[in-house]
């Protein structure tokens, strides 16, 4: 199913994040990958309300930024609640893309470092040198292999059919392949925040 986002956030964005609230408590596995930003599960308050207010900014929605951001980061208590395992996938450029300013960079990449430490949680980022099968691609979740979501600029795309979802799944196993992980994901993170200056 095609949404647009103008549809999804015509009253703010607050209730969007809320809406997904029965989707992440349901859902044992998630796979989530980002080529543009930081995942909005793991995105520090100061970072979701840089992007965030930036996006109400572009599409001209109602400003009700401070309580979109308290949403989500309640919605992030699924990371260290109940029985749920996250595989993230992020590309070097997201941690090179600054969204905010340095402090607020340095903040969100500070706390990437913390979360790889959750035993749930499993991020991998993909170094601008890898050797890979698969091309960057729009950032996509699949949810358990019920469903995937893609986002594009002017809409959420909710895929459902289990042949494109497979699709998702293989893009997204070839994508981990590539991504490095542990010390050495730590490594290109530090470098990332080092380079704020």
């Amino acid at each position: 199913m095609y949404v647009e986002w103008r549809r999804l956030q015509r009253t703010g964005l607050r209730r969007l994040q809320e809406s997904y609230v029965p989707l992440f408590e349901r859902t044992r596995t998630f796979r989530i990958y980002c080529s543009n930003v930081v995942p909005g599960l793991l995105q520090t308050p100061a970072y979701a309300t840089a992007l965030l207010t930036e996006i109400t900014n572009f599409r001209q929605t109602p400003n009700d930024v401070t309580e979109a951001v308290a949403a989500r980061m309640d919605r992030a208590q699924v990371l260290r609640e109940g029985d749920h395992r996250f595989a993230i996938l992020v590309e070097e450029a997201v941690l090179r893309y600054r969204i905010g300013d340095a402090e607020v960079m340095a903040g969100q990449l500070g706390h990437l470092l913390s979360i790889m430490s959750l035993p749930a949680v499993s991020l991998g980022v993909v170094p601008f040198t890898a050797s890979r099968h698969m091309w960057p691609l729009e950032t996509f979740s699949i949810y358990d292999s019920a469903q995937a979501q893609v986002e594009l600029l002017t809409a959420a795309v909710n895929v459902t059919a289990p042949s494109e979802i497979e699709q998702y799944a293989r893009a997204f196993e070839r994508l981990s392949e590539a991504a490095v992980y542990g010390a050495t994901a730590r490594t290109l993170i530090t470098k990332a925040i080092e380079a704020l200056g």
